[in-house]
């Protein structure tokens, strides 16, 4: 069995974030790392949009990123810091839209280890030196330079090591052009190391410690060190040199710090919300920070904004003149989620990395300067301090965004925690649905194929329309003057203005429809109606040409300069545009030898006088090129056959990473009457068709329209859904639109929408854009209450159950009964505070054992809930099933479903246990007044221990409560108890059964196989795996194959060997398997590894599926971080050769980004076996052109050949 790995959608957690000036631009952009990708985003200072720029897999965890730049620099570098053993220094390339390696040293061995450096980058803010440091001991420091050339040199490291120390955090301090310092957070624990008493540990110290580097002697001492608060978990730069004091301010549970080497401390406290169910013992921390220099007054003007870990934002500032700090100050400035990173742009813009669900970009409406919010010195606290004897507590009043405005959002899935790929409501591809987030900001996400289309207006039309142009009056205008909608026997004409109405004095025929609509030279317009050529000047005067005959014209083609017709005896005349301003029949005409059934002409090349070819599709099934040159005029040079007859044709010049930059490729896209799109590669010189690539859009027939995208030629390709074929990155994109389905389509440019697209569907025009390219699913966001933890589908009402539950959270019903003692105390209750919006503020944090959790009934169409029944007395959800029981007393109808959801009382996460457990039964019923269906509780069942997995078995409830697996069935008042097992060592995980077979995962010791003997009424386990997993997910393939994922981030596929699996079958008695010996403290027989691939994230669920409609079956993954990825298994062995040739060439020539050897990175944790990377592959296509020829030259290939075997294993089983 081999598999080929590919993502589908990548990881949408961001895990740093910095902004520099990286295209060398004065626009600011934004580097995120994306767990295992490296992106550049920037953001429109206009629009307030952000856009990706560009986006590469590392095949590596990126740990650390640090902007830095040379002195004198317009442009800035990267400094990565990953898991490779190596520092790798990245500059980004605007022209190739690509990242360059410059610079890659390696120091260490790989892997996210204690003691190799990696963690922690700090740059020296003038670009001289960069250190990179480990969790312990190592810290090294390069010193980067130019040479002669202004190339970027790195010396070679110098070690600033310290033994037995812990690192938390290191920084560069700004300190001018003096010797570049970098300062550590670090706590010595030699002598705890050799206490065995355990008193050493009252006394260890955490130091900030400063590191010079002596340029001059080439080395790097430690210059000063303070003992700082042992709770201390941040140091923050403050500016130097000419633009402020230098120094850190040290962030500590609940205050900050300013220090520096010869100077005064200063103390300010972080102010705490005043929220009455506050624990004030918990202490509060800073989690990220960003800082913002101003250009006026340089002499104060810098600010600092932190976070804490509730999310509040406070702001910073210093008093400071002649390099020493007078004071400082800080106020509440608002409330966002928590990030993991904020950066603040020059053009007003604050990005916020959140931690988890979608980031946002933020514009500052106002800098916190309003003198109603309270602002607290470091003078007045500081003298509070030494009045009290413990930390003095500030406390300020939360409120909704006041300096901060929401611009845009990036969506992101994660933590993704459950998902199912299901297909409701019977279209041609399922939808995926997925829980993600966390806490009150967590959502049910329903994910559909396809780009997202912004409606801007629809209006209804008199009539059901064919076609709609838009044209402008001149070539040279920007804007689109007319809408022209062409009907069964008439045409009307709308202006573009203002508003769009009606107009008749346009000279265009409206008593007939059109075929075609084209500004024609510099200033005129021409239309094609069947019977005949209207041919409009600037001065309104029309010539008109009339078809002879009796004939009437079948298909137009037109451009800016030329005309072809087809008339109705299979005919084809040619029009083309003197200098004079005047159109010229060409004297011959081509006869077909069978019916035209479409045309097209592409667009005049720049400097050119005419598009050299015509595209003629005949229904004799083929496609025929004809020659425009005077000299060989409409002779035919190439024919291609089709499968079907041609139903549109669309010659257009793409611009993806052709052969020549600037110059893109000519495709022939063809659409047939069946549905099918093909899409060829025309030679402009001699008109050859090459490279071929099919695509099934729909059972109806395809027609193709010319549209813009970012100002780049694109198609429109419509069947029973629109289709967009485009370029984004240097890659072409053909991706479903998410809109209804459309009859004809055409760009729309105005004053009020600089790129849309003008469409009509039935009776009604419709004016929408496209945004959001590169994507491959747009998403419906359904709010939840508290993290989702499983969900299940109802199949006969549609609907679905979520359960939810948060630890250490006050339920709806705890709140009121602490706050009612609160009041009994005297403490006056301000309900503003207590009805915060959880949204933003998230909910109020309990003690460790509590809990907060609900059912949640949910219609996936309407995007409703239901019901929501709330869990009180500390009960919280963890496992849910709909199950079809055998022998129901409380059914009322015929193969009636139940839902069944675990929960339990007082659970304590470590040791693993809870007071007792519970199996909920529930009825679905429909609601007579509301017309809803609700949930009904049955009964409910008392269990010893928390049930962590349901899933019915043979019309019976099988549960993995704690370490047993039990089979219950259902009684009046309660669930039975009928078969127990306890052969699990740990926990039980997941659960899958197929006949009597049951397989079940451990959360520590993979899986393991058991069967049910029916006459004994027992569950024996026959095998288990011979490697302990720590599974957080599975699925299983068929009767003998699981497949899983472990926390670690290891995706595998095991077998059961078909020997051992047909002797289990055929023992009836079950005797043979309960005396057989066990096999290394397990089970008697053992299942054998087939597949093993390291995927860097932890795998959430995986399901058997096919995604797209004829498409292959493939196994879709997906990770917490928010990533889908298919595995889709390869059919022939020749193509398992092909594609492990040509990942073995990849892995040499074009190596990992971060310096990550691409096969030591998918066996972090076992060889990788059976599973080729498909990202990896589709590297390909970005590689140098005689890089690409190298490798095809390898694999006795020729580039296309290759290119469309990577792009044929992406279409048939996925996007």
């Amino acid at each position: 069995m081999f598999l080929y790995g590919l993502t589908i959608n990548p990881a949408t957690a961001i895990n740093n974030a910095i902004h520099g000036n990286f295209s060398g631009t004065k626009q600011q952009e934004i580097i995120t790392a994306r767990n295992t990708r490296i992106e550049l985003l920037r953001p429109d200072p206009n629009t307030g949009k952000i856009h990706t720029v560009h986006s590469q897999e590392v095949f590596g965890l990126v740990r650390s990123l640090a902007p830095f730049r040379l002195t004198g620099a317009s442009k800035d570098y990267v400094v990565v810091g990953s898991d490779s053993g190596r520092i790798v220094i990245l500059e980004y390339n605007p022209t190739k839209n690509t990242f360059d390696k410059v610079h890659q040293e390696t120091y260490g061995k790989t892997g996210s280890r204690r003691i190799v450096p990696g963690q922690y980058l700090a740059t020296d803010p003038k670009g001289r030196a960069v250190m990179i440091g480990a969790v312990e001991k190592q810290k090294l420091v390069y010193i980067l330079n130019r040479d002669s050339a202004a190339r970027l040199t790195i010396s070679s490291p110098l070690e600033a090591h310290k033994s037995h120390a812990l690192i938390h955090h290191i920084i560069g301090l700004d300190v001018g052009f003096e010797n570049p310092v970098f300062a550590c957070l670090e706590i010595d624990y030699s002598e705890t190391d050799q206490d065995p008493t355990g008193d050493a540990m009252k006394s260890v110290e955490k130091l900030l410690t400063y590191y010079e580097l002596d340029l001059g002697l080439n080395h790097v001492i430690r210059k000063w060190s303070e003992p700082v608060d042992l709770r201390a978990n941040m140091l923050i730069p403050v500016p130097g040199g000419n633009d402020g004091p230098s120094g850190v301010l040290v962030c500590t549970e609940n205050f900050i710090a300013y220090k520096h080497q010869d100077m005064p401390e200063h103390r300010i406290p972080i102010p705490r919300r005043a929220q009455p169910l506050e624990d004030s013992n918990r202490g509060i921390i800073i989690s990220s920070y960003a800082l913002h220099k101003m250009r006026i007054n340089r002499q104060t003007q810098f600010f600092f904004l932190l976070q804490s870990e509730e999310g509040d934002l406070y702001k910073v500032t210093m008093e400071h003149s002649e390099g020493e700090v007078q004071g400082m100050t800080i106020k509440y400035f608002d409330t966002i989620p928590v990030t993991s990173a904020l950066c603040i742009l020059k053009s007003g813009f604050l990005f916020a990395a959140n931690e988890y669900g979608n980031h946002h970009l933020y514009s500052f409406e106002s800098l916190g300067d309003d003198p109603d919010d309270p602002e607290i010195s470091s003078v007045d606290y500081m003298e509070a301090e030494a009045e009290q004897e413990e930390t003095p507590l500030v406390y300020f009043t939360p409120r909704p965004l006041k300096n901060l405005l929401l611009v845009d959002e990036l969506e992101s899935l994660a933590p993704l925690l459950d998902a199912k790929v299901l297909n409701l409501a019977d279209e041609e591809s399922p939808r995926i649905y997925a829980l993600a987030g966390r806490g009150a900001r967590s959502t049910f996400r329903i994910l559909n194929q396809g780009l997202e289309a912004g409606e801007l207006a629809v209006s209804e039309l008199p009539g059901n329309p064919s076609n709609v142009w838009t044209t402008k009056l001149r070539m040279d205008d920007e804007y689109h003057a007319y809408i022209v909608v062409s009907f069964a026997n008439a045409t009307l004409v709308l202006s573009i203005g203002e508003t769009v109405e009606e107009v008749t004095d346009t000279g265009l025929l409206t008593s007939a429809p059109t075929l075609a609509i084209q500004q024609l030279g510099d200033d005129q317009l021409v239309q094609v109606f069947p019977h005949g050529i209207r041919h409009i000047l600037a001065d309104k005067r029309v010539n008109e040409w009339r078809t002879p005959g009796g004939q009437t014209i079948m298909q137009a083609a037109t451009n800016n300069r030329q005309i072809a017709i087809a008339l109705s005896g299979g005919e084809i005349v040619y029009f083309e545009l003197d200098n004079m301003g005047a159109l010229n029949e060409h004297q011959e005409r081509k006869q077909m030898a069978s019916n035209i059934t479409c045309l097209s002409l592409g667009d005049v090349p720049e400097g050119r006088q005419r598009s050299r070819h015509l595209a003629v599709g005949c229904d004799d099934q083929t496609v025929r090129i004809l020659s425009l040159d005077p000299d060989s005029c409409l002779e035919s040079i190439s024919m291609q056959a089709m499968q079907g007859v041609p139903s549109s044709l669309c010659i257009i010049e793409m611009l993806d990473t052709g052969v020549e930059r600037g110059h893109g490729t000519q495709y022939l896209n063809i659409g047939l009457s069946n549905g099918v799109l093909l899409r060829t590669v025309l030679d402009t010189i001699t008109g050859q068709l090459s490279d071929t690539r099919t695509r099934f859009l729909g059972p109806r027939s395809v027609r193709l329209h010319r549209i813009n995208i970012e100002g780049r030629p694109a198609v429109l390709a419509l069947s029973t859904k629109p289709w967009i074929t485009y370029t984004f990155q240097g890659r072409l994109h053909l991706t479903p639109l998410s809109y209804e389905a459309l009859e004809s389509g055409s760009p729309f440019v105005s004053e009020q929408c600089p790129e849309g697209i003008v469409a009509v569907a039935g009776n009604t025009l419709r004016i929408f854009t496209i945004e959001k390219l590169g994507e491959i699913f747009n998403q419906v966001s359904i709010p939840l209450k508290y993290t989702p933890r499983k969900f299940a589908l109802h199949q006969a009402t549609k609907t679905f159950v979520v359960i939810e539950s948060d630890h250490a959270t006050y339920s709806p019903e705890e709140k009121r009964k602490a706050l009612l003692e609160k009041e009994k105390e005297g403490i006056e209750i301000d309900e503003d505070m207590t009805n915060l919006d959880p949204q933003q503020f998230g909910h109020v944090r309990n003690q460790t054992g509590q809990w907060a959790s609900c059912i949640r009934l949910l219609d996936p169409f309407q995007g409703e809930t239901l019901q929501e029944i709330e869990l009180e007395e500390n009960e919280a959800a963890f496992s849910c099933a709909v199950i079809q029981f055998r022998s129901n007393p409380h059914m009322t109808e015929m193969e009636e479903q139940f839902a069944v959801v675990g929960t339990a009382k007082d659970v304590t996460l470590v040791p693993r246990g809870c007071s007792t457990g519970y199996l909920r039964l529930y009825k679905f019923v429909r609601n007579e007044e509301q017309d809803k269906v609700q949930l009904e509780l049955i009964h409910k069942t008392e269990i010893d221990n928390v049930p962590t997995a349901l899933i019915g078995f043979q019309g019976r409830l099988l549960a993995g409560v704690g370490k047993a697996l039990r089979i219950y069935d259902i009684g009046r008042k309660k669930m039975l108890r009928k078969c127990e097992s306890k052969s699990i060592p740990n926990a039980v995980v997941s659960m899958h059964t197929q006949g009597d077979r049951i397989i079940a995962t451990d959360i520590q010791e993979s899986v393991h196989y058991f069967v049910y003997k029916h006459q004994d009424n027992r569950l024996i386990v026959f095998a288990d795996d011979t490697t302990p997993r720590w599974t957080t997910a599975s699925a299983m393939v068929d009767y003998d194959t699981v497949v899983g994922g472990d926390k670690f981030g290891n995706f595998w596929v095991n077998r059961l060997p078909t020997s051992v699996s047909h002797d289990i079958d055929e023992d009836t008695t079950g005797n043979r398997i309960v005396h057989e010996k066990g096999v290394l403290h397990g089970a008697p027989n053992k299942i054998e590894n087939l597949c093993q691939y390291f995927m860097g994230d932890i795998i959430t669920s995986v399901q058997r599926t096919t995604l797209i409609s004829g498409g292959r079956e493939v196994l879709l993954v997906s990770t917490l971080l928010g990533a889908t990825v298919i595995f889709v298994p390869f059919v022939s062995r020749e193509d398992v050769d092909f594609f492990q040739m040509l990942e073995m060439h990849m892995r040499s020539e074009a190596p990992p980004l971060a310096g990550r050897d691409h096969l030591a990175y998918r066996s972090y944790y076992a060889p990788v076996k059976s599973v080729i990377d498909g990202d990896l592959c589709e590297q390909y296509n970005s590689l140098p052109a005689e890089k690409k020829r190298l490798i095809a030259d390898e694999l006795d290939r020729t580039v296309a050949e290759i290119q469309k075997k990577i792009e044929d294993i992406r279409v048939r089983s996925g996007f």
